[in-house]
This record gives C-alpha cells, sequence and structure tokens, in this order.
C-alpha cells in the first residue's frame, strides 16, 4: 500500500488549518459572546441551531472589527495616547531617581575615602613636605638628654645631606667624591658641609668610645642646618 504524497499532506494541512481559524475559531467566540447575558426568568429558552454553516473572511473580519469597538480593548486603544504619556512620566521619574542615586553613591564614597586618607595620615604629614618632616625629628632628638640620640641625629642629617647632593645632580661612589665636584659659587656652604660630614665621619668611626656634648652635637647640626637652608632643603 503507497502512503500519501507530500503534496497530498500540504494539501491536508492548510485545509484542517482553514477549517480551524475560519469555522471553529469564530463559532466558539459566537457562542461565549451570545452567553453573557442570561435570560430573563420564565421566559422560554431560545432554540439552539444546530445547523453550522461555514464562516467566510470576510465575516470574521467584520465580526472581529465590532468586537473591537467594545469594552476593554475599544477604551485601551482610545486611551493609549494617555497611557502613553503617564508611562513616558513615570520612566523619567525612575530614570532620575536611579542617577541621583548613583551620584549620592559615588559622593558617599569619596568622602569616606577622604575621611579614610585623613585618618591614615596625620595634618602635618600632609602639610609639610617628607624633607621637612626628617629635619624636624632630628631637632626633636637634639632637644633630648641622651647622647645616643644625639649620635644618631648627626648621622640621620648626613643622610640628607648626601640626598641633596644627589637632588643637586652630583654623581659620585661616596660622599667626598660628591662634594669634590661642589664648586662654592654653587654652593656658599660646601666648606660648611665639610666639616659636619668629617664630625659625622668622626663619631661613627670612635662609636661611643669618644665622648659627644651637646654643645658640640648642636654646633655639628647647625652645620647641617646652613647648608640645607641655602638650598631651600628645609625651611
Amino acid at each position: 500500500m503507497v502512503g500519501p504524497s507530500v503534496g497530498e499532506s500540504f494539501a491536508w494541512a492548510f485545509s484542517s488549518l482553514g477549517e480551524l481559524f475560519f469555522k471553529w475559531v469564530p463559532a466558539t467566540i459566537a457562542t461565549v459572546a451570545g452567553a453573557g447575558t442570561p435570560p430573563p426568568p420564565g421566559s422560554p429558552a431560545p432554540a439552539v441551531s444546530m445547523v453550522w454553516h461555514p464562516v467566510t473572511v470576510p465575516e470574521a473580519v467584520q465580526y472581529l472589527q465590532a468586537a473591537s469597538d467594545t469594552g476593554v480593548w475599544s477604551n485601551l486603544y482610545h486611551q493609549w495616547s494617555v497611557f502613553v504619556a503617564i508611562s513616558l512620566f513615570i520612566s523619567l521619574i525612575l530614570t532620575a531617581l536611579v542617577i541621583y542615586c548613583a551620584i549620592r553613591i559615588q559622593q558617599i564614597r569619596y568622602h569616606e575615602r577622604t575621611m579614610f586618607d585623613a585618618m591614615a595620615n596625620t595634618v602635618r604629614a600632609v602639610n609639610i613636605p617628607k624633607t621637612q618632616l626628617r629635619w624636624q625629628r632630628i631637632t626633636e632628638q637634639m632637644e633630648s638628654d641622651d647622647e645616643h640620640r644625639w649620635r644618631l641625629a648627626i648621622l640621620e642629617a648626613d643622610i640628607m645631606l648626601n640626598e641633596l647632593l644627589d637632588t643637586l645632580g652630583y654623581k659620585g661612589e661616596t660622599m667626598a667624591d660628591k662634594m669634590k665636584q661642589v664648586a662654592p659659587a654653587d654652593l656658599n656652604t660646601i666648606d660648611l658641609a665639610w666639616e659636619a660630614h668629617k664630625a659625622r665621619n668622626r663619631i661613627a668611626h670612635e662609636g661611643t668610645h669618644a665622648h659627644l656634648s651637646k654643645d658640640e652635637a648642636q654646633r655639628i647640626i647647625g652645620l647641617y642646618r646652613r647648608v640645607f637652608r641655602e638650598s631651600n632643603f628645609i625651611e
């Protein structure tokens, strides 16, 4: 037995779809629409006709147009412009609210970062250069009565002198090599720098075996101060 061909299958499918859309669907809609209002009490039941006839395409289109002109869909269609305007207005309000919240979040985060930075760095560290802070620590050590702290202050001042020479562009393996390149016209206090550096070497080599008085320590620190101030290394 030979089965149906592909063409016959397509013809049967189109016929079934046509019957479904143009016969059964309109008939079902008509039945539901006619059952909306119950008959008054005591009235005879309407006769139900069991005769069905195919619905043509113009009849289906006419029925759908008539159904769309009444009810909720008709009101929604006529009020569509108002609905769109209200939706746009609400959307604009929500968009503005989102943008405002995003800006406020960024401002709060920036304020928090500023507070954390302020807590991590003291006012002195924010407003005073690093070299000035180091020099203040040196002067604080000189205010002590501990000879060991005086020696540390002189050693730290000599390290700052080495950094000053590097900043001015002098190169060399040792500080003596760098200072030999400095002309008195470039640094008027170069002789004071030599004197302070030699005193530092003496203190470093002799260690605690040689006594260091506070007056001598202050005199050496004063030499470094004059050199640094000439070059605007400290205030």
